[in-house]
């Protein structure tokens, strides 16, 4: 670890980005402080804390707690990300988004620019409904959490949080682009990370009143490294397929050859399914809890982390996102086409077509055992710990977001890293002669 920092200490480059992306995640730290105006936020903790245990739970965790305090950034980044499914699943339908997905640079471009244009649409619509049902609810004494209800505070709301999660989409993006790491994820990450020292002093206090035992604590430390250690092993998991490259003869030189290998990864998707299951659930049923509909709420209240439907629906979610994520970036005919151009090929398969179809079997069995293993380890862990009132922060999902996101970031600085000993090595060797001469 201490060489590893004194490496990237001696990298300008990778300290610029770990620099911006650590400001700019301040940035989004200090907006879930900033309250939107027009809300009694003595009410409003005290009807969150009515309701802990409920969804609004799982939400709070994915807003960094934005949600609760009601700030500027309460509808998260989660219409970004709603947005973005929206969009990917049109591509399968819609030619023409299909087309633009496949001219490079400025199809991805465009369809970026209709993401963002959604994702306003998204919040505008969220801002205003969640604007309208404050108004209907009370904190636990009756009081009631609007101050001054009306057009005027339903109009404010929506653009504050329209703003917010604007403001938040564009940190994102810039995190991605100048930074290091997925900035959407690494915002969650980080909203996860912040709510944690809190959720471990909650849960010690329940020891200290008797509702938890020392024992259990015990257990759940146990689980978590036990879950933190299997993550571990199936991110770094993959299938290496053998690719055989004939040898060649240029003058009276023989050229290449050799045996090299496309790994598969057992998860293609990352925790992307996850984050995009969670988002299509805990919004929609987030939205219902602020409107005063008795079916929706019935509804709602049927959708707790824990519950039969949640999980079933959670399960269902992810198992399509896994295999619906890894089609959109891994396509094995583009594989096998460029196999077949450059001269390599599987042993025993022959190029082509065969090869994309002996790919693609690879695939689809190793992103079925991802998918269960995304499955099991965001929900048996939540259906064990919600019978003792434990955080959410200790269950399954926030494990694999922090342990996922935490893993891609290492791997980005390390190919920085990497990158710049291969630079060095160039300016130490022959080409570096080269050019004195």
């Amino acid at each position: 670890m201490a060489a590893s920092s004194s490496g990237i200490s001696k990298i300008p480059e990778l300290n610029r980005k770990i620099i911006i992306t650590l400001l700019l995640l301040a940035v989004f730290r200090l907006g879930v402080f900033i309250p939107t105006p027009g809300i009694d936020g003595d009410a409003l903790a005290g009807f969150f804390k009515a309701s802990s245990g409920t969804l609004l739970d799982f939400a709070t965790m994915f807003t960094g707690g934005a949600l609760e305090r009601f700030s500027i950034f309460a509808l998260g980044i989660m219409p970004y990300i709603s947005a973005s499914i929206i969009l990917q699943l049109l591509q399968v339908v819609v030619p023409k988004l299909e087309k633009l997905s496949k001219e490079g640079e400025s199809g991805r471009n465009t369809i970026t620019k209709y993401t963002r244009y959604l994702t306003v649409a998204l919040c505008i619509v969220q801002g205003f409904m969640l604007g309208v049902g404050l108004e209907q609810m009370t904190g636990p004494a009756g009081e009631a959490i609007v101050l001054h209800p009306g057009w005027a505070f339903r109009l404010s709301t929506m653009v504050t949080l329209t703003g917010g999660s604007v403001f938040l989409m564009w940190l994102g993006e810039q995190i991605t682009e100048r930074g290091i790491g997925n900035g959407i994820s690494l915002i969650i990450f980080v909203g996860i990370i912040a709510r944690m020292p809190a959720a471990v002093y909650n849960t010690i206090s329940l020891v200290g009143v008797g509702e938890l035992s020392v024992v259990f604590i015990f257990f759940l430390v146990f689980l978590m490294i036990g879950i933190i250690a299997f993550i571990v092993f199936m991110e770094t998991g993959q299938r290496r397929i053998p690719i055989q490259y004939p040898k060649r003869v240029v003058g009276r030189k023989v050229m290449g050859g050799g045996t090299q290998y496309l790994p598969l990864k057992v998860n293609s998707a990352g925790v992307i399914p996850p984050i995009f299951a969670s988002s299509i659930i805990i919004f929609p049923a987030t939205i219902v809890n602020f409107i005063n509909v008795p079916f929706l709420k019935s509804i709602s209240a049927s959708l707790h982390p824990g519950g039969a439907l949640y999980s079933i629906l959670y399960v269902i979610f992810i198992v399509f996102f896994t295999f619906f994520y890894t089609a959109v970036q891994f396509n094995p005919k583009d594989v096998a086409e460029n196999l077949k151009k450059h001269g390599g090929f599987v042993p025993g398969i022959r190029p082509g077509a065969n090869t994309a179809a002996y790919i693609d079997r690879l695939l689809t069995r190793l992103t079925f055992w991802g998918a269960i293993y995304l499955s099991a380890v965001c929900v048996l862990p939540t259906l064990l710990i919600s019978e003792f009132n434990v955080p959410f922060y200790f269950g399954g999902t926030a494990l694999l977001i922090v342990v996922g996101v935490a893993m891609d970031t290492a791997q980005q600085i390390e190919s920085h890293m990497l990158a710049r000993n291969y630079d060095g090595l160039l300016k130490k060797g022959k080409i570096k002669g080269r050019s004195n001469r």
